[in-house]
């Protein structure tokens, strides 16, 4: 499959076309929100994003995000060619559980060791994630868990048909 044509990006907008492969971290200073059965699950007043080309931005928490016993650890693992192996989380508030919703990388390999034990949420999993003053919608599909805000234009990885970008 060709690469798509990137959207060009506005004003204050980044197009994630021009993020590396592999992948940067970008340390940032928002406040982010997650919400989930009705119920703050996770805050916390920074982040890691993780940047790769074509791909929606990934936004990791630090440890201690979430509130006490909103996750319990699902036995799933998986693993990333660049990050290495990803340990997973269901997620629990107000008497429902979302199943895998969270993950995080116990020993990422080597340039990825500042996001080790940091947990992400998928969005779509979610009732709503607030980072900095924008609401984060899921990219299509189901595969990556990026977070999409106004701020960044694709087309982005992740949706169906673009398992061959």
């Amino acid at each position: 499959m060709p690469r798509p044509q990137p959207i060009k990006p506005a004003p204050g907008q980044e197009s994630v076309w021009d993020y590396p492969r592999p992948p940067r971290l970008d340390h940032v200073r928002k406040t982010v929100t997650v919400t989930f059965a009705g119920q703050v699950v996770a805050q916390a007043s920074e982040a890691i994003r993780v940047l790769e080309t074509s791909h929606a931005p990934t936004v990791y928490l630090p440890p201690g995000s979430f509130i006490d016993g909103s996750l319990t650890e699902s036995g799933r693992t998986t693993f990333c060619e660049f990050k290495g192996a990803a340990a997973y989380a269901h997620l629990v508030a107000g008497g429902q559980r979302a199943e895998h919703a969270v993950w995080w990388y116990p020993n990422p390999t080597p340039g990825f060791e500042a996001i080790a034990g940091w947990p992400t949420v998928y969005p779509s999993r979610v009732d709503r994630i607030v980072f900095g003053d924008d609401v984060v919608t899921p990219v299509g599909g189901d595969f990556y868990g990026s977070w999409v805000t106004p701020d960044v234009v694709g087309p982005f990885k992740g949706g169906p048909g673009t398992e061959g970008w």
